[in-house]
Formats: C-alpha cells, structure tokens, sequence
C-alpha cells in the first residue's frame, strides 16, 4: 500500500488529487466522529486495510481513501476497480454501542448519507436501490456500499463512481456523476459531505441505541429508496427467486415484497433485480 498524496504524479487534469490538509482540518473536528483520515495513492482494498487496522486495535473514527483501488470487493462477492482519481473509494471504521440486531442498519445509514451528500453537491437524482446501490435515472448504479464486521467493530466500505467515462465504465448498467450531468464533480466537497453526512446519522442512530423509527433513519431511508413501490424480482440466498410488489421497509431493515398470493414477505438478503418502467405514453 502506497501512502501520501498523489499530487506529484497525476497528469489528468480532470482529475486532480485529494486535498489532505484542507480534508483533515475540515473534517478532524474536536467532539466529531473522525479521528483519523488516511489518504493513500493506492490500494487493492480499503475495507481490508480497516479490517486489519480494527483487528490492531484501531479506534473508531479512522477513514481510509484510496485514490485508485485495484481489488475492491462489492456485495456478493463482485469485484469493484476504478481508474486513478476517477472516483471516491473509501473504508470508516465504527465501534457502535447498540445491540447486534441493529447493526444491519449500518449500510442503510451510509446509503441514506450518501444519497444526501451527492444530491446535495452533485444536484442529481440519486436514490437507493434496496439494500444500499446508490442509482442515478434509468437504473443506473454510480455507488455500491459494503458492510464488514471485524474483532467487536463494523467497517462500512463506499465505491462512488465520479468522473468515469462510457469506456472506462465496469458494467452495462452503471454510470458516473459525470456523465449523469452533475452539477459538480469536485471529489473533494464529495467527500466532507460524505463524512458529515455519516456522521449526523450515526450520531442519531447511536445516541437512541440504534433505533430506526426513534433517530429518524427508517424514515430517511425509505424517503430516499427507489426500490419501494416497484415490482421487483429478488434472488434469494439457495438459488430461489421471490417475485412481487416492494411494499416497504421493516425496522430490522428488510425489504417487504408482497408477492402474487398477497402476502408480505421479509428478505434480509438477495439480490433485487427492479421491472423496468413503463415509460410509455
């Protein structure tokens, strides 16, 4: 793992490096959730990189940001690569107080922080994809959040694609802010909005012991969730698909999918595939 600054070495204009001094005196705050940003040139995971500072004891509060992340690792196993400085790879490291059957709202809390944080610099239409892909208009995924768990902590790993290109894309159905039209692609600002955003929820979130509907979250995350009121169909863990109606969201954080016979089905795990629109007329 290479650390420090890119600065010396980018030549792609569009892509400037990081700022790390101006990111740190903005974002390591007395009484804030970071106490630690690292900023590395490149890395093959951010989320193993905290998975291994955690099991070294490290605090919560540290984020790793890899300005080029060559085996980053998705849900389900995918893999997650980008070009240098093309887009936000980033790994925090959280030691939350709350009971465990709340800690699966921990990606449902980055997702919401994110959708918030890229809507508000970038002014796209970005929404949430059950359990946590960030999806700009027509379906398009820009962002994927992992959740690990290691030695008492939780790691939350974010993959933003910001500035890639139609040819640099690593998939048919995904997409960047950039080419979505953003109002501002600047990493930068991304960024600080990111962690600020994390932080207010996880504030919420921990100070009502992990609570969705008393801090507020389940509410936000079904606000910004695109997959509720959408036919869906969902590969189960086993090789089973359940098909139906996205009805909603519980308060351990499954998807509720009313299926063909009406009834309400709770899936914790799988993979939601969304209908298309009727865009027609």
């Amino acid at each position: 793992m290479s650390t420090g600054s890119s600065a010396g070495s980018w030549s792609d204009l569009g892509r400037p490096p990081l700022r790390p001094l101006a990111l740190r005196r903005a974002l390591l705050v007395p009484g804030g959730l970071w106490t630690e940003l690292r900023i590395v040139e490149e890395t093959g995971s951010t989320n193993a990189d905290a998975i291994a500072a955690a099991r070294e004891g490290a605090p919560e509060g540290l984020v790793i940001v890899a300005e080029r992340q060559v085996a980053g690792r998705g849900r389900l196993g995918r893999q997650w690569e980008s070009p240098a400085r093309a887009g936000l790879a980033l790994s925090v490291l959280l030691r939350p107080e709350v009971a465990p059957a709340r800690l699966g709202w921990l990606p449902l809390l980055a997702g919401v922080a994110l959708a918030e944080a890229v809507r508000r610099v970038s002014r796209v239409d970005a929404y949430l994809k059950w359990p946590n892909d960030l999806l700009l208009t027509g379906d398009r995924k820009t962002a994927g959040i992992l959740a690990e768990a290691a030695d008492g902590a939780v790691v939350l790993g974010i993959g933003l694609n910001v500035t890639l290109r139609d040819e640099e894309l690593p998939r048919p159905d995904a997409t960047s802010l950039a080419l979505a039209g953003a109002a501002n692609t600047d990493r930068d600002p991304l960024l600080r909005a990111l962690l600020r955003a994390i932080g207010e929820w996880y504030a919420r979130f921990t100070e009502h012991a992990g609570d969705p509907e008393a801090s507020g979250l389940r509410e936000a995350y079904v606000l910004h969730c695109g997959t509720i009121g959408r036919r869906v169909r969902v590969d189960l863990p086993g090789g089973t698909v359940l098909e139906g109606l996205a009805a909603g969201v519980d308060v351990d954080g499954r998807l509720q999918v009313t299926d063909r016979f009406g009834a309400v089905r709770a899936v914790a795990a799988g993979d939601v595939v969304h209908a298309r629109l009727d865009t027609s007329g």
